[in-house]
């Protein structure tokens, strides 16, 4: 089963973040453009041709984040939106980053 096919567990805190050789596995089973930032959060950019698009986007993944309960930060901008997810609860990354950041691979290549 893919990422993008598993389901968020909403995290409730007192779990400790995922350690760096499975942050770096599961970085690799994403698509590309996906990274770690300063912060320690995954985060991608995507670009589209105009900002229709681009709040299309927003929007499909906004309404995926709301049957997961699993919320990234999504910054919109004309023809492109930057995705940035972590576990807030723990402030570090768990497996269920990864689904959403699937998620929204699979979201986007759809659009495609």
């Amino acid at each position: 089963m893919s990422l993008a096919d598993q389901k968020c567990v909403p995290c409730r805190g007192g779990v400790p973040p995922l350690e760096s050789a499975k942050v770096q596995e599961l970085l690799g089973q994403l698509g590309q453009g996906w990274g770690l930032n300063a912060e320690g959060h995954i985060e991608r950019l995507y670009e589209f041709s105009n900002f229709a698009e681009a709040l299309d986007f927003v929007n499909r993944v906004g309404a995926i984040a709301e049957e997961e309960g699993h919320h990234p930060d999504l910054y919109l901008a004309w023809g492109r939106c930057k995705v940035e997810i972590w576990t807030h609860k723990i402030h570090g990354l768990t497996e269920s980053d990864f689904y959403l950041a699937a998620k929204a691979d699979r979201v986007f290549t759809s659009h495609a």
